[in-house]
Formats: structure tokens, sequence, C-alpha cells
């Protein structure tokens, strides 16, 4: 599926050989964004798990102020964002594409391979709001985050690619 605000003569001039996976081959995401002026982002697989109920299993401190790369570039793409500092890593929530909430997490260099990022994804799971699923986007050649993400209950959905204003 493209959602992107372009017609369908464009498309089929566009996506010619019937092979699914076109729509996210380069010759197709490089029209796009000339197309559209943007910017594609990476592709990720998308994750998705129901909520937990109480407290998260892992010591969690809030951190909304902190200028931490995760959390700025949450706030760019998301929002309603919100941050906790775990003993070793950083989990942030916000509101993504279409007003889902959506988790990142990052474990420490030091304390990665101890299952600290499942620790964290599953602490996600228990602070959505309003209890509701929790989506996570994984790009598919990081095997650590995305071991961490099956490892805490999260399924595999499909994958995207967001397009971005140029900036």
């Amino acid at each position: 599926m493209v959602a992107a605000d372009v017609d369908r003569p464009w498309l089929d001039a566009h996506i010619t050989t019937g092979d699914f996976a076109e729509p996210i081959g380069p010759r197709f995401l490089s029209a796009l964004e000339d197309h559209l002026d943007v910017v594609s982002g990476n592709l990720d697989c998308m994750l998705l798990a129901p909520p937990l109920a109480g407290e998260p299993p892992i010591s969690l401190k809030p951190a909304d102020d902190i200028d931490h790369p995760r959390v700025m570039r949450a706030r760019r793409y998301r929002t309603d964002v919100r941050a906790w500092t775990s003993e070793h890593g950083i989990l942030v929530v916000g509101r993504g594409l279409g007003g889902r909430w959506e988790a990142a997490f990052e474990v420490a260099e030091y304390a990665r391979g101890n299952g600290h990022g499942r620790a964290l994804a599953t602490a996600a799971r228990h602070l959505i709001p309003d209890g509701g699923p929790v989506w996570a986007q994984c790009a598919p050649g990081n095997a650590g985050s995305l071991r961490a993400l099956l490892a805490a209950g999260y399924v595999p959905m499909g994958s995207e690619i967001i397009l971005m204003p140029r900036s």
C-alpha cells in the first residue's frame, strides 16, 4: 500500500512490474521523494504489543526534560513524548503516525546483551497512558533490538517507510 498524496495515474506510471517490493525500492522512493518534495525514512519492521497491567518490571525515573538524542529524535516525529531512564538505558513513548502510541529504547553500550532492552521494551507495555497497545519500529538489520522486542512480546505486523518534509 502506498499512503501518500499521489493519484492513481502517477502510481501506475511508477509501479510497473507488479512486484510487491517495488514501492519500497530505491527507484520508486526516489521518484516519490521528487514528486512530493519529501525525504524517505528507513524501512522499518513494525511490531505491536498489547498493554500489561501493573508496574513496569524495572525501576524507571521520569526524564521528560532530558536532552538525550533518543528523546530529541522522538520529539521530532512524535507528540505527547514521555521519557524515563533506567540504570542501563532510556525508554521513550509518544504518539506517532495516526496517533498510535509508539515506544523506543536504547541500552547503554556497556550493558548490552544482558536483557536490558527486553526489560525496557516490556516496561513500555505498562506505561501507555490509556492502557492501549504499543507499537515499535525497528530496522530489520538491528538484530539486538529486534530480538529484545520479540522477547518482550511484540509481534511483527508489517513494515513502513515514513515520508518526511525536507528541512
